[in-house]
This record gives structure tokens, C-alpha cells and sequence, in this order.
């Protein structure tokens, strides 16, 4: 077996009932003592505050819970990194071995954070507040008199597009609202973020140009401006949170390049990114990209789902991504 890993960690929209239960249940007694200590460390931790216990709402939904924002975030989190924990168990490699063997880790969106805790800049406990808060702050933010303004938030997926062309739909329908390039996935996959109003608009100007899109089944218009509340409350929260420099290279969605740029890493640049990740694009493709072209190592992907494979097909056929959700 290799020992060069690259890691990659899904974001929110990979959550699905049942996620995590192959680990739970899994054949190796103990990769499935690893993967359950994780979820029991949730469960303990965030009680009932999402209505019932964390690993429940993963095993048994129901789905239009799971699907929420401040729910999905702290259970795809989880299920990620009981994933992790159960494979290294499973390889019979330990937590402190793996850190010689991750050459980076990246993660869409939320995904950055467990990218960041298996990387050791904070723990596991730390990082589950951090995503709870964040799902809590993220749903409070797009219900806010400022993303009700325009119709409420909204966020609207370009199929086809170039990110040129992405920006051009920006500029021509945005108007006095609120509406910017959000996601960069992966070439002619780019999504908006902003009033629905907006979104709507750019849905026509779009066809205008010949190219489809969809809107997105979202709770509001992610990293956006209208996340702002959201930012600001979550830079509180991570002004008080324990952070140390990542022990393996982590890529940040806002800049698509190492934390440190190569250099020792400070805190605040964590810090800094991660708040500003709510309201900034999401370079995942210029991100993978960087990766291919300067790591090297067996490439991963964390449970729940397979989306990040999906996307690299588009992104660079010649990384192979092996599942690790079964």
C-alpha cells in the first residue's frame, strides 16, 4: 500500500439517509470500533439539540431533517470522519502514521473543515462545534431581512458555462440585487449565488446565450454577501477555538493554494479563510487542479457519497479517486 494519500472531503449536498452505517457496521472489528467511537463521541457531544441523537438522523432520517442545513453540516462532518478513523483502522495504520502518509487534503466547502481536522489543526470536537454552529449560522443568515429582500436567497447551477461566461450572466442580471460566481466545481459546471430574483434572471440570460441551468434546492444564497451574519458569527466562534498549524498540506476553497503558500502556516489564516469561505467562491476546480499538478499520492475520497470523484472526471481525467463509501 502506498503512503502517499491525498485526501478529499465532501461538502453539503453528498448527505443521504443511511450515510456512515457501512462504517458503523463494518466487517473489521476494528475499523468498526474506530468508526463507532466517532459517532458515540458526536452523539454524546451534541445530544439533542438537533432533534434526536447525530448518528439516528444519519442511519434513519428522516430525510427532510438530515436535508437541513444546520442538521446536514455537522452529520456529513461526522460521517467523514468516522469514515476516516474506520479506514486507518482497517489498514492498521495509526492517527499519528497517517500524518506522514497525507501529502494534502482538500475539502468542498464544509468539507474544509474535516480536511483540517484530520490534518490536526484542531480536534474532532472542536471542528463539530465549529460546523454546527457554522449550519445554525449559515440557515439564520438566509433567512435575514437582507436575503429576504430580494425574494429570499437563492443559488442557480450554469450548465456549460466557462467561468468567463459565468461572470458575464453575473454582470448582465444582477441588477441592483445581490448575485456572484459561488462554486467553481469543475469546467462548465460554475454556480450563482444571490436574491432569487437574481437568480431567476440569470436563468433567462443564460438561455439567451444557449446554455441551461437549474435552480438549486437550497436554503439560501451560500457564500455570497448574504452570508455576512453568518461570517460574522462564525469568526467569533473560531476567534475562541484552539487552532494549530495543519500537519499535512490542506488547500483553502477561497485562494485554491496550500494554507502558508508553502510557508509555516499561521492560525489566522485559518481563522481568516474560514470565515471567509461563507461569503467567497469556492475554487474547488482551481484547487484539484493545483493539487494535480503539484502532489502526488493515491487519491481518496471521504464518505458520505461520491460526488468529489464525479467532479474530477470533469477536472482532470488522469486522477484516478478511489471511494471509500463503499
Amino acid at each position: 500500500m502506498t503512503t502517499s494519500w491525498i485526501i478529499l472531503c465532501p461538502g453539503q449536498g453528498a448527505q443521504a439517509v443511511g450515510m456512515g452505517k457501512n462504517w458503523f457496521d463494518y466487517a473489521n472489528p476494528a475499523a468498526q470500533t474506530a468508526a463507532r467511537e466517532v459517532f458515540a463521541s458526536a452523539d454524546k457531544q451534541l445530544g439533542s439539540r438537533l432533534g434526536v441523537t447525530l448518528s439516528e438522523l444519519c442511519f434513519n432520517g428522516p430525510a427532510e431533517r438530515l436535508n437541513q442545513t444546520d442538521a446536514s453540516q455537522p452529520a456529513i462532518y461526522t460521517v467523514s470522519m468516522a469514515c476516516w478513523a474506520g479506514w486507518l483502522a482497517s489498514q492498521n495504520v495509526t492517527q499519528s502514521d497517517a500524518v506522514a502518509s497525507v501529502k494534502a487534503a482538500l475539502g468542498l466547502s464544509l468539507g474544509e473543515y474535516t480536511a483540517l481536522a484530520l490534518a490536526g489543526a484542531f480536534s474532532f470536537e472542536d471542528g463539530l462545534e465549529l460546523v454546527t454552529l457554522r449550519g445554525r449560522a449559515m440557515q439564520d443568515a438566509a433567512d435575514s431581512p437582507a436575503a429576504r429582500a430580494g425574494g429570499g436567497g437563492g443559488m442557480l447551477a450554469l450548465i456549460g458555462a466557462t467561468d468567463e461566461q459565468a461572470a458575464e450572466i453575473c454582470d448582465k442580471a444582477r441588477e441592483k440585487d445581490v448575485l456572484v460566481c459561488a462554486n467553481y466545481n469543475a469546467p462548465g459546471q460554475v454556480v450563482l449565488s444571490g436574491h432569487k430574483v437574481a437568480c431567476e434572471r440569470a436563468a433567462k440570460v443564460a438561455e439567451t446565450m444557449s446554455l441551461r441551468s437549474s435552480m438549486l434546492q437550497v436554503a439560501g444564497a451560500f457564500h455570497s454577501p448574504l452570508m455576512a451574519p453568518a461570517a460574522e458569527q462564525l469568526g467569533t466562534a473560531l476567534a475562541k477555538t484552539p487552532i494549530k498549524p495543519p500537519r499535512s498540506t490542506v488547500i483553502a476553497n477561497v485562494t485554491a493554494r496550500p494554507y502558508g503558500n508553502g510557508t509555516s502556516v499561521n492560525e489566522s489564516e485559518i481563522r481568516q479563510r474560514l470565515a471567509e469561505q461563507l461569503t467567497s467562491s469556492v475554487r474547488w476546480s482551481q484547487s484539484c487542479q493545483w493539487m494535480a499538478g503539484n502532489v502526488q499520492g493515491e487519491v481518496y475520497e471521504l464518505s458520505p457519497g461520491k460526488t468529489l470523484m464525479g467532479l474530477m472526471r470533469r477536472i482532470d481525467k488522469a486522477v484516478k479517486v478511489n471511494g471509500l463509501d463503499g
